[in-house]
């Protein structure tokens, strides 16, 4: 019997359809297209419709992914959707693109970890098919920033936007699949990125929505600096376990935070000699979807090969870092 490792069947995304280019960002924030681009190099983005909620965003996005896996949804055992923005406090959002799927028989879940969710949900993916050798996980990393951002804040309504990635994790054949998955949770530096009211420690109230607390708020300088310390060590260390030079590495697809940000992170990680993924140009920061949107458009545009390595990184809110290197290749 051919060796089984665990690994990603196929990915699919979905972005809104309703661009908005520098031009219109800078009207509202007071900035020019430039000083935009200068400080982030996005160039647009992508704002969901009035009638879109994350899970609309999720299920398109699933939609893509099964069909790429020539799945149905009734054959997805688990159903992970990670996402800081979800359509409600409760019920999960996973459970609204379940019914909306007909993944009837998946067990769901989401999980908020914010920019590095897909990696987190990736690794509980990976645990939940180590289990059951031939279950498949559909993993969902979907947010919707346009609604919760204040545009009298130019250092994140420029950045962030709305999007959706998802990919459908079972078994693969060897040499395919997961080298490893390491996660870091940096509980002390949480301040950096938030949303202040809303949650049981500062319910809604007339006062919260006077005073904006219910829009984002992020530590700009301070995110930067965890980055710089946190980051290509993270790497570095999961390259160390797994035993691969991180200048090996064919394929880096991280999220998509801003690009002066991963230049900087190319550059202390050693990443040099790989191709990284940008799609932050055209969608901008799109949350937990960033990573794998940016996968899926690796993917489908022929990128990646059999064989090839590619490392993934997330890291965000939480503060958080998650971090996965694969050997690519859906056993397709």
């Amino acid at each position: 019997m051919t060796e089984r490792h665990i690994g990603i069947l196929a990915t699919g995304s979905y972005l809104p359809k309703r661009e908005v280019d520098n031009e219109e960002i800078a009207a509202r924030v007071g900035v020019t297209p430039e000083w935009i681009e200068q400080k982030t190099q996005i160039r647009s983005r992508r704002y969901a419709a009035p009638y879109e909620a994350t899970s609309d965003l999720a299920v398109r996005a699933a939609e893509n992914a099964l069909e790429q896996a020539g799945l149905t949804a009734d054959l997805i055992d688990h159903l992970i959707v990670s996402t800081s923005t979800g359509d409600f406090p409760q019920p999960p959002t996973s459970y609204l693109v379940q019914t909306a799927l007909g993944a009837v028989n998946a067990a769901c879940f989401d999980v908020n970890v914010v920019c590095s969710g897909f990696v987190y949900a990736l690794e509980l993916a990976r645990c939940l098919v180590m289990a059951a050798p031939d279950s498949r996980v559909l993993v969902i990393g979907a947010d919707l920033y346009s609604r919760i951002l204040d545009f009298d804040d130019r250092r994140t309504a420029v950045l962030f936007a709305d999007g959706a990635g998802a990919a459908v994790v079972g078994a693969v054949p060897a040499p395919y699949g997961i080298l490893g998955i390491d996660l870091a949770s940096r509980g002390d530096a949480h301040g950096l990125i938030r949303v202040e009211a809303g949650g049981s420690r500062n319910p809604a109230s007339e006062t919260t929505v006077a005073d904006g607390g219910h829009y984002f708020r992020m530590d700009g300088r301070g995110v930067r600096d965890f980055v710089a310390e946190h980051v290509p060590p993270a790497l570095a260390g999961l390259a160390r376990r797994t035993g691969v030079d991180l200048a090996q590495v064919d394929h880096f697809v991280p999220h998509q935070a801003n690009g002066v940000l991963l230049n900087d992170v190319v550059e202390r990680a050693g990443l040099r000699r790989a191709m990284t993924h940008r799609t932050l140009r055209t969608y901008g920061n799109v949350g937990s979807a960033s990573v794998p949107v940016a996968l899926d458009d690796a993917h489908r545009s022929g990128a990646l090969s059999p064989g090839q390595l590619v490392l993934l990184a997330g890291f965000g809110g939480g503060m958080s870092i998650g971090a996965a290197l694969l050997t690519w290749g859906t056993g397709a």
